[in-house]
């Protein structure tokens, strides 16, 4: 087939981010299809390259984690537009995948549809509208209701839709009966990221955690992010024998710098937000990885890279986050729930595993064995070229069985 992918934030490892959609575009070339990603780039012009067999078209559209909710908007908006202008030119495909955030992609897939008679399959990452919603940002009773009507006619006209956590599908089948919802969380890649027995004493000394316990946080620095969690955390932990390591963007990290400064606080160190390879070095010295989002319904629905980044690399796993990510790392015994409203918890939890590195390897080689059995990269891109294909995926019953824990 040849196939129209559509995501405004595509990334490939050498780049940091999330990178689903290269893997799960990688796959479909694998099976013989031809695959066209469309996307977004911070310049002036449009440039098309080659990625692995991979054409990828970038059209300009400026965007930063910095922007204001209007902001965004317009450069949603502005892709759109853009990319309905280059497809009344190319639009010679069997089938497109359109994945959300932002939800606005779906207008590309809408339009494909009635003007082309492309079909389309939709991929939920993100509740929209209900996340921003939940967290104050859209409070407009009109702009409510036109974007969960948008959010139901995307999901209505789709000929099937992907769903990357339980909570999410739940939500999507409440809203549509009638269309497949396929669940296929994010992936762990334990090809990249492998569980290290020794730290490399280089990059111990290079980030000053010789003689420490490593708590690590990958990824967004905003407000669902949650981040001053940790650092209470760190304030109640400063005469523990723990390094806190924050390599992360956003609007939120200049605050975050700035409360650590003006607190003292000598265990939180901040590291420049780096590429996969990076990400990779840190976790090496990493004994355990916290995950969090505020405490918001919508927000426990969430399927974190940073959690599947973790777990493949074999780490401890804390996070504040309710739902089927405290589930499975309750229940599967590789990590603990850390209440962001009782910081005082944190530290009567995390002192077994500082009393016994037993403990700790334990739980670590349980979570290298989750990460293994129930997400590796293979068998998740294996399901989504299924689902291109109009395949029904098959799913070990205990594959299944892991979907349904939860708090």
């Amino acid at each position: 087939m040849n196939i129209l992918y559509i995501h405004q934030y595509f990334k490939t490892p050498d780049e940091g981010g999330a990178n689903r959609s290269y893997y799960m575009a990688k796959a479909l070339v694998k099976q013989g299809h031809r695959v066209t990603m469309l996307t977004s780039h911070n310049e002036s012009f449009k440039k098309t390259k080659s990625i692995e067999g991979i054409e990828v078209v970038y059209l300009p559209v400026n965007y930063s984690n910095f922007f204001g909710f209007y902001k965004r908007i317009l450069s949603f908006l502005k892709f759109v537009k853009l990319s309905k202008n280059f497809l009344r030119k190319s639009n010679s495909y069997d089938k497109c995948i359109a994945t959300s955030t932002p939800l606005t992609v779906g207008l590309v897939a809408l339009w494909l549809k009635r003007k082309f008679e492309i079909p389309y399959i939709f991929e939920v990452r993100d509740l929209w509208p209900e996340a921003p919603i939940q967290m104050g940002v859209i409070k407009d009773p009109l702009l409510k209701c036109t974007l969960r009507k948008l959010e139901s006619r995307i999901y209505k006209k789709a000929e099937r839709i992907i769903a990357l956590s339980p909570g999410m599908r739940n939500h999507i089948e409440k809203i549509v009966s009638d269309v497949p919802v396929d669940l296929i969380p994010n992936m762990a890649d334990c090809k990249f990221f492998e569980k290290v027995e020794t730290k490399n004493e280089n990059l111990v000394v290079q980030l000053g955690v010789k003689d420490k316990f490593v708590i690590s946080y990958f990824g967004a620095v905003g407000p669902v992010n949650d981040l001053m969690s940790l650092i209470h955390c760190a304030e109640i932990s400063l005469d523990l024998p723990i390094r806190f390591l924050i390599m992360g963007e956003g609007n939120g990290l200049l605050a975050l710098k700035k409360y650590v400064q003006n607190k003292q606080l000598n265990n939180v160190f901040f590291i420049p937000y780096g590429n996969k390879e990076e990400v990779k070095d840190v976790l090496n010295v990493t004994d355990a990885c916290y995950v969090s989002f505020l405490h918001k319904p919508v927000l426990r629905t969430n399927s974190p890279n940073k959690f599947f980044d973790a777990i493949a690399s074999g780490k401890l796993i804390i996070t504040n986050i309710q739902g089927w990510i405290r589930g499975l790392v309750e229940k599967k015994h590789i990590g603990i729930f850390a209440d962001s409203d009782f910081p005082a918890e944190f530290k009567e939890k995390i002192q077994p595993f500082l009393d016994s590195p037993q403990l700790l390897k334990q739980y670590q080689s349980t979570a290298r064995f989750v990460a293994e059995q129930f997400f590796s990269r293979e068998e998740l891109t294996s399901h989504f070229v299924q689902v291109v294909e109009g395949k029904s995926i098959k799913q070990q019953a205990s594959v299944r069985s892991i979907f349904s824990l939860s708090a």
